[in-house]
Parts: structure tokens; sequence; C-alpha cells
């Protein structure tokens, strides 16, 4: 018997290699599939995929620690605040004011776009056409007005029903609460306005237009809200270069290359312009005090002009004498002294009512550009404008109790009382000084009392014009000074590197090259996943090898899957494949019982579902079919099926002879295929196991084997019940039915393991629903299966599909075979 064993599994190794061959095929096949598919996915997401380019600036901020040439120090003036914080500065740059500056500058209110292939871009400066917008009135925003051009004088615009909010432009903010339903359609003509109680704007052709590209394409347009923009534009990244440089890197991303280069170019202007302002408005500030002081001494030098004039005339005197200039020489040093400081005394003053007037000291004039030498005011003067700046800008981003802003509040009233303390101070020095100043004067005074009375008359006059004439002077100094700072200040800052398009710039989204490669990795990755991951987590029966590791059953043959809906197919379809595995198993079986003339055949299962039944019916057709007088029985005395597949009567049976109630011709009923008697279970008993094991079992098979050449024994699952092992000391050869993935594995092995230590003779394997490719090589034994599941005949055992379901629970329905089963279950 063990040759004969090892005769059919040299047969079926041959065929096993070839097995192994066309499932390798199908492995290359799916390999290439997904490959294609992934590529063809990675072609479609590039091509239409709105394409995302990146720009970027660099921009030197300048440490406050740096040694700078300053031109104000030239000229003995410190009119600029030079000290600057890296993060501060990235703060300014970041900040909704500047973007927004930026913006209302960028002419970005109308975008273009064209749509072409399901994708809408951006054309922006490259537009055929351009809008006029009117700013005076009311506008509807991030409404679509989709624009055919038809001709060189004429358009179509249209605009979808749709419901719009407003905007002011020339107020730059939204009109809450005001919103249309629009709609609109008519053909126009270039140039001409177009008036509406929606809308009003002008269509123009731009130098773009081209009638051989741009007729008849479809483009449209939309207008937008500053708001929206700065949303739009302000997602630009900052970052320094690296942790030691003060070199900023700008990065914006967006849809349009030239769109992006211009708004980085123009904040980084704006920014410039920004920090030039800050520095010349100390300069600004020293002009507008010091013309405001001109105006009034203007008068008061014409007054005293004229007066001078109308003396010398009434009196024909046109100088003093020698002895008269040399005091008016030394009077009138003493007067432009005072002249210095009395402006020195205006200027303190005004700053200590400034100090005690306005809480907001960001628009302080520094002493020195006034003439006060006072190294300390200056300091003072300095440190709290930038205090005050630097509190405007941390109020952007900061909460009122946020502790650095309470720790900034701090410093500005420590050093605004210092500095109204050390305007005190410098006030009374000023008066000192003063008070020194006009008793020399007085000195000369009493000189000039000696003098004739026309020349006391005359140089009192004269003084009076010089005194006037040395304030004024003096004052236009230093607003020349003023205005020297102005022109000669330099931002801090500079461009290193500014925004530029090259005209090639590749999108940083969707990044092509890679998603190509991305497919073909994955293309590569899935199948395998797929594969070992099939393998590894199946916790079925798929292949030969995994019953050989599971037991060392010889394995008798392999069922071909069946598409046919009859329940015995050897019969229906005896030249089917299936009709030949089963002839093929019916051969095997004669070699493992070596030829033995009459043979009883048991057939069971671990579990349910496993396609029991249908195999022992077909064998039973089978053995029929080759002239040999052959009875099925239906020893499932639990849950019949049988008589039910077969359309008999189940009235007299098994269970009806052996509790002596039916004698045996009456419980074998004909099959209609010749030589095939059918015995069914017969009514349900409640002992179905003692009847079995009874003595009348016995005598059963002993009159059934001297009338029949064949015996086949459907029994229950030998895995949930003890029905089959008592039948099988009745039998020759003892099949149990293995069903490809879905028969698992850890339950078979453990009853399996029960049966080999039960050492009982003749037990095989035979594996059921083998599918069969269309490029299977023949049909012989079963042999090319490449395998999956599912009983195409539509065949259930009959206890459902879970284990025990039947005996020990209600009917499930079968598994539905799924699409991707179908597809890629043989894999």
């Amino acid at each position: 018997m063990n040759d004969n064993i090892q005769d059919l599994n040299q047969q079926q190794q041959s065929v096993d290699y070839k097995l192994i061959l066309y499932k390798l095929i199908r492995h290359w096949f799916l390999f290439f599939l997904t490959i294609f598919v992934a590529l063809i996915i990675a072609f479609l997401f590039n091509k239409y995929t709105r394409p995302v380019y990146e720009v970027k600036t660099t921009l030197l901020i300048k440490d406050k620690s740096e040694s700078r040439l300053n031109p104000q120090d030239i000229i003995g003036l410190n009119l600029s605040n030079n000290m600057q914080n890296l993060q501060n500065e990235i703060g300014v740059l970041s900040s909704y004011s500047l973007s927004y500056r930026t913006i209302t500058k960028c002419n970005f209110e109308v975008a273009y776009f064209m749509e072409e292939n399901l994708i809408t871009t951006e054309v922006y400066d490259k537009s055929p056409f351009l809008v006029d917008l009117d700013t005076t009135v009311l506008q509807p925003f991030n409404l679509r007005f989709n624009l055919t051009i038809l001709s060189k004088d004429k358009y179509r615009l249209e605009i979808k029903e749709e419901n719009v909010s407003y905007y002011d432009f020339s107020k730059r903010k939204r009109m809450e609460g005001k919103h249309d339903k629009i709609a609109f359609d008519e053909t126009l003509t270039f140039g001409k306005e177009i008036t509406s109680k929606f809308f009003k704007l002008k269509v123009l052709l731009s130098p773009q237009f081209d009638p051989d590209k741009d007729l008849n394409k479809k483009y449209l347009f939309v207008l937008k809200d500053y708001e929206g923009l700065v949303s739009e534009f302000k997602s630009f990244k900052i970052e320094p270069i690296n942790k030691e440089a003060s070199i900023v890197m700008i990065t914006l991303k967006g849809g349009n290359v030239q769109k992006l280069v211009d708004f980085l170019n123009l904040l980084t202007k704006e920014y410039l312009n920004k920090g030039l302002d800050r520095k010349n408005m100390v300069a600004i500030r020293t002009i507008n005090f010091i013309d405001s002081e001109l105006r009034g001494i203007a008068d008061s030098l014409y007054f005293s002009e004229k007066a001078l004039q109308v003396f010398r005339v009434n009196n024909s005197v046109m100088d003093l004498d020698e002895e008269s200039k040399k005091i008016f020489t030394k009077m009138m040093e003493l007067q432009d002294e005072s002249a210095k400081l009395i402006v020195q005394s205006r200027y303190l003053n005004n700053l200590k009512e400034y100090l005690q007037r306005n809480t907001n000291l960001d628009a302080l004039v520094v002493p020195s550009s006034m003439g006060v030498k006072n190294r300390l005011l200056d300091q003072l003067t300095e440190q709290l404008t930038k205090l005050y700046n630097d509190k405007t800008q941390m109020e952007q981003f900061s909460k009122e109790k946020d502790p650095s802003l309470q720790a900034i509040n701090l410093q500005i009233n420590s050093t605004k009382d210092a500095l109204s303390e050390n305007i005190k101070n410098a006030i009374n020095t000023n008066n000192i000084a003063t008070k020194e100043v006009n008793e020399r004067m007085s000195v000369m005074s009493q000189r000039i009392n000696q003098l004739p009375e026309t020349s006391r008359i005359l140089f009192g006059i004269e003084r009076k014009f010089k005194l006037t004439d040395a304030i004024y002077t003096y004052l236009l100094q230093k607003r020349s000074e003023a205005q020297i700072t102005q022109a000669s200040n330099l931002s801090d800052n500079e461009v290193v590197d500014a925004a530029m398009s090259t005209g090639n710039e590749s999108p940083v989204y969707p990044k092509r090259s890679l998603n190509y490669m991305l497919s073909i990795i994955l293309g590569l990755i899935l199948p395998i996943i797929y594969i070992f991951g099939k393998d590894y987590f199946n916790d079925k029966i798929i292949t030969k090898e995994d019953v050989e590791r599971l037991t060392h059953l010889p394995i008798i043959g392999y069922i071909i899957h069946s598409d046919k809906p009859s329940k015995i197919v050897v019969a229906d379809s005896p030249k089917s494949s299936i009709a030949e595995s089963f002839r093929s198993v019916r051969t095997n079986v004669q070699y493992l019982l070596q030829g033995k003339e009459k043979q009883v055949v048991l057939v069971t299962s671990d579990v349910v579902s496993v396609g029991k039944t249908f195999c022992s019916m077909n064998l039973a057709a089978i053995y029929a079919l080759y002239g040999k007088k052959t009875l099925l029985m239906g020893f499932d005395l639990r849950k019949p099926r049988i008589y039910q597949d077969l359309g008999l009567t189940n009235n007299e049976g098994i269970s009806s002879f052996l509790i002596n109630k039916s004698p045996l011709e009456k419980i074998i009923q004909k099959s209609g295929i010749e030589n095939l008697d059918i015995i069914t279970a017969g009514p349900i008993p409640p002992n179905p196991a003692e009847l079995i094991a009874s003595e009348k079992t016995t005598e059963l098979f002993t009159k059934l084997k001297a009338i029949y050449d064949f015996i086949i024994i459907d029994t229950p699952p030998f895995a949930l019940v003890t029905d089959s092992f008592l039948l099988m000391k009745h039998t020759d050869a003892n099949l149990i039915i293995v069903r490809q993935d879905f028969t698992h594995k850890k339950v078979f092995a453990s009853v399996v393991k029960d049966l080999e230590t039960r050492k009982l003779p003749n037990l095989a394997i035979l594996i059921n629903d083998v599918k069969m490719s269309k490029s299977a090589y023949g049909y012989g034994y079963g042999a090319s299966y490449s395998y999956g599941y599912g009983y195409g005949y539509g065949y259930g055992y009959g206890y459902g599909y879970g284990y025990g379901y039947g005996y020990y629970s209600d009917d499930r329905m079968a598994e539905k075979k799924s699409v991707f089963k179908r597809i890629f279950g043989q894999s």
C-alpha cells in the first residue's frame, strides 16, 4: 500500500513544479499590473493637480553691535536709532500691517485665470485682457466672472447665479450686511464700461492678446478684497539661514511664480522703507519743530529790520562810531549765546510739557538735534523712543497681561521718570547759563547808556534785530543739518538676493519625478506585501505543503472547483474537468486499497461547509458510472441533507432501520442514476451516537456489503461529534475532506493529530474546491490548480458557515465571493 501511495505522490510532484512556474508567471503579471496602474495614477495626479511653486528672497538684518559710519556722527547729530533685534525684525516682517501695506500697492485686486483641460491656471501678467476697476463704487468680491474672447472687439461675460458680498476699495473695508444674488450673461465690447447695479468695470485687451491662441478660450477673473489677499499671501515663512547669521530667508509658495516674485520684492522694499521712515522720523520731527518756531520769529525779524531802516533814514545815521561798534560787537556775541540758550530753553520746556501731556512718546525730538549737549539726555530719549516702538510691535502679538509686555511697560515708566528728572536738571542748567549771560549783558548795557542818545537808540534797535536774526539763523542752520541727515540716511538692512523668476521653475508640488519613482516603488512593494502578507496572515490551508506540514497522511486527490449548478456534477457533466478529478480520486482509492474488489469508503471532515456531502455524492456517482453497484449512505443522523439535494424522501432511513422500525428493503431508494442507490438518514433520533454504536449498525453493514460493490458513507464532521469514529470500524478507507482557503490550519492540525494517534487504517486527505485557471494545462487528475475558494455550484454542507454550526446554533449564509478575491484570489 505504501508503494502505491508513493507512486501517487510522485505523479503529483511533477504537477507541482508546473504549478510553481504558473504561480511565478501570475506574480510577475501582478507586479507589472500594479506598476502600470500606479504609473497611470501618478500621471493623472501630476497632470490634473494644480502646481505649486516656491520663491525665495534673502534679507540681511544688520546686528546692532555692528560698527557703522553714521552720517549723523559727521555733523554732530545723533538722530538715528540703530538698536535692532533679529527676532523683533522677523516679527515686523511677518506683521499683518506690513503685509497689508504691501498688498495695497501690488495691484492684485483682479486675479486672472485660464481654464484648460479641467485645470484652472492663474495667468497674472500673461492675461490677454485687463480689467479697469472703478474703485469709487462697491464691487462684488470673490465672484467668478467667466469671460470668452469672441473677436478683437467682442467678448462674452457670464456670471452664474451666486450670492455675493461687496467691498469698498476706496475705504478698504468689507460691507457687512449687504448681499445680493447675481446672474449675468451678455456679449460686450472691449473698452466699453459695464454699468450694472451689481458692479462697474471696463474690460480692455492687453498687449499679451494673440488672436491665434486666445479666441474662444475660457478665461475668468475674480475681484479680491485686501483682507483676503493678505490672508492668501501672508503664508510666507521667515527663518535665519543658520543660527549664527543675521540673514533671513523669506519663502513663499503659490500658483504663479511672477506674482510671488512681485509680492516678495515689494514686501522687502516696503520693509526697508518702513525702517528708513523710522530712522528719518527724528529728523522729520526736528524739521517740523524748527518750522513752527521759524514762523513766529520770521515776523519779529521783519518788524525789527523795518524799524532799523526807518530810524536810519529819519536820523541820517547809517552806522555807529568806533567805540559803539566795539560795544555792539561784544553785545552781539552775548546775544548769539543768549539766542542759543533761548532756543534750547524753549525745546526743553516743550519736551517737559510733551512728556506730561502725552502717553505715546515715540515722537520725541532728540536733544542733540537742538544743540543741547547732554549725552545722558540723548541716550534716555533714544531709549524711550525705542521702548515705545518695541511695545507697539509687541502689542500686535501679545495680550495685555503678557509678562514681557508688562516688563517693557515697567522699563518705559522708569525711563520716563529718569528722562523727566534729567530734563529738569537740564532746564536748571540752562537757566543758570542764561542768567550769567544776562548779567554780562547788563554790564554791557551800562556802557551803552553812556553813549550819545542817537547811538543808544540805534544800538538798541540793532541789538533787537541782531538777536532775532541770530535766533532765526541758528534755527535755519539746525534745519539744514536735519535735512542733510534725512537725505543721507540709509536703511540698516538690505536685500541680499531679490526674488526672481527664470521662466523654467519646477513646481515644489506635485513633485513629478518623485511621484513616478514612488509609484514604481509602490508598484513593487504592494505586490510583495500582498503575496507574503497573504501567506503570513492566512490561517487557512492553501497549498499541498500546508497539509504536509500538518500531517503525514497521504493526499489522495484534488477536486476541481465547479461553477455548475448541479449537485451531482459527474452525472450531468461526465466529460468535465471536475468529473475527471473524481475519476482520479476513484483510481487513487483503488491504489490505496490495493485493488480490493468491494470497498466501503467513509467521507468526513474536521468542520462543516468544506463540501463533504458534495464529494460523497459525486464519488458515489463516479463509482456507479464505473458500472459497479454502488450505495450512498447519509449517516449524518443529526442534520440530514442528502435527501434534499437528491429530491428524495426522508420518512424512512438508517435511523428507522436501527430502531427496528423499517426493514432494509424499505429504506433503500433509487437515485435516478444507474447502479446508484441511496439510503438517507431517516428521522432525526434523540440518541444518534448510541444507535451507531449498536450491533444493529454492524448488522446493517454486513447485509449491505453482501449486496453492493462500493459503499460511500457521508458522515458528520469528526471534530464536532464522535459518529465518524464509531463508523470507521466498518470501513476500508477513510477520506478527510480539506477545503482549500477555508479549512483552518490550527483546527485541522489538532483534530488530525488525534486521528493519527488512534492509528486508524487507510486514512487519506482529499483536497476540495481547487480552482483551475483558463490557462491551465490539461485537466487530468485535477492537477492544474491555483488556490481560491467558494462553491460555484452553490452547494453548502447544511451545517452553516462556522464551526459547529447546525449542531449547536442556527444556519448562516455562505460567504460571498468579492471582486478583489476574484481578481487576486489565485495570486
